[in-house]
């Protein structure tokens, strides 16, 4: 079973806090201590740019925001003028292209009232079961 990148620091670390506190002076599987902190380096490494990642991703999206409003309020000035030009308007195709509705074809807004259900009471099947209970 693999191990996490979070267990496998607290596992490197372990070894070697105990190797460079009790025997900094032996060698072990044929390193020293200071070839072995060599050969686990990339192992820091690798978290350390993973953290400055980390903190790019969070301050790109963040200027991400701030230039998406920007680029709305473009997009806003342009969908405005498509309306205001006497060639396109809101009922032509582009507007249409652009994901909007035309004026003809949007609902005028009126709302009908929903038909309201019988009560159960009144239905024949609830009164064939009252009349069977009985």
């Amino acid at each position: 079973m693999p191990v996490s990148s979070k267990d496998a620091l607290a596992y490197i670390n372990d070894v070697t806090q105990a190797w460079s506190k009790l025997r900094p002076g032996k060698s072990f599987a044929g390193l020293t201590l200071e070839q072995y902190l060599g050969e686990i380096k990339p192992s820091h490494d690798v978290r350390a740019d993973i953290a400055a990642t980390e903190v790019q991703l969070q301050s790109s999206r963040a200027r991400r925001v701030t230039v998406d409003e920007a680029s709305l309020k473009v997009v806003q000035r342009v969908i405005n003028a498509v309306k205001a030009d006497p060639e396109e308007g809101d009922d032509g195709e582009l507007y249409v292209a652009m994901g909007y509705v035309r004026r003809r074809d949007r609902r005028n807004g009126a709302r009908r009232k929903r038909q309201e259900k019988p009560a159960e009471a009144h239905s024949p099947e609830a009164e064939s079961k009252v009349g069977a209970e009985q």
